[in-house]
């Protein structure tokens, strides 16, 4: 049963080729969230049918746009919809339903109005060494560039209240906008904090996940955009 709670919360998820596992996403979030919308960027398989008899509200982008343009759509229509609080949340299952429901509460306590997820608040997630090293110089340009003080720039885990949310205006369409966030949220200038979560890296994520190699490319479409 869905938790009143969370009646004013939207997740939004960027749906690319997920058929495989995106339906049992949706369900167990269904289970405190009651409204997600998947946004179908394009997928060549049946994400989409199989997103929305899992219970989302499915939109459909033609063709691939990339998941910065994803998300857009998907803050676009949650706020249409009426949400108070948004939630950027990966159709992969990395992420903890547990992690976005404790982030929800620390926005609503500490009045604050961004709650980011950072895997290294603690040791629950297992990246490897590689991995760590890649995100760590993303957080020193993050953070250099932006003026906030983050220790994990490029996590998918986001909470985003109403007046945070209607600031976003992602313009990098693919990878790039991860970084894109941030800086728009650093320019908002309102109330943020990290929470620790736990990024479930399974042998289907790691298969499906973003290559190291296109964390350079992240840096190049940043710097010459």
């Amino acid at each position: 049963m869905t938790d009143a709670e969370f009646a004013d919360v939207w997740l939004v998820m960027p749906l690319f080729n997920e058929a495989e596992v995106v339906g049992d996403v949706i369900r167990s979030a269904l289970e405190t969230f009651g409204h997600i919308v998947a946004v179908d960027d394009g997928s060549r398989d049946d994400s989409a049918q199989v997103a929305a008899d899992a219970g989302a509200v499915v939109v459909r982008h033609p063709i691939n746009l990339g998941q910065g343009a994803a998300l857009q759509t998907g803050f676009d229509f949650a706020l249409q919809h009426g949400a108070r609080w948004v939630v950027t949340f990966d159709a992969d299952g990395q992420h903890q339903v547990s992690d976005a429901a404790e982030m929800i509460r620390l926005g609503r306590d500490e009045d604050l109005a961004i709650v980011l997820g950072s895997r290294f608040l603690d040791e629950r997630t297992e990246a490897s060494l590689l991995k760590r090293i890649v995100l760590r110089g993303a957080v020193w340009f993050t953070n250099a560039t932006t003026g906030l003080r983050l220790t994990d720039a490029h996590n998918g885990l986001r909470v985003l209240r109403r007046d945070a949310a209607l600031q976003i205006d992602l313009q990098q369409a693919r990878m790039a906008h991860a970084s894109e966030i941030i800086s728009q949220i650093a320019a908002t200038r309102l109330p943020y904090r990290e929470y620790p979560v736990h990024v479930l890296y399974t042998e289907y994520s790691r298969k499906k996940g973003q290559s190291l190699l296109n964390s350079v490319n992240i840096v190049v479409e940043l710097i010459f955009k």
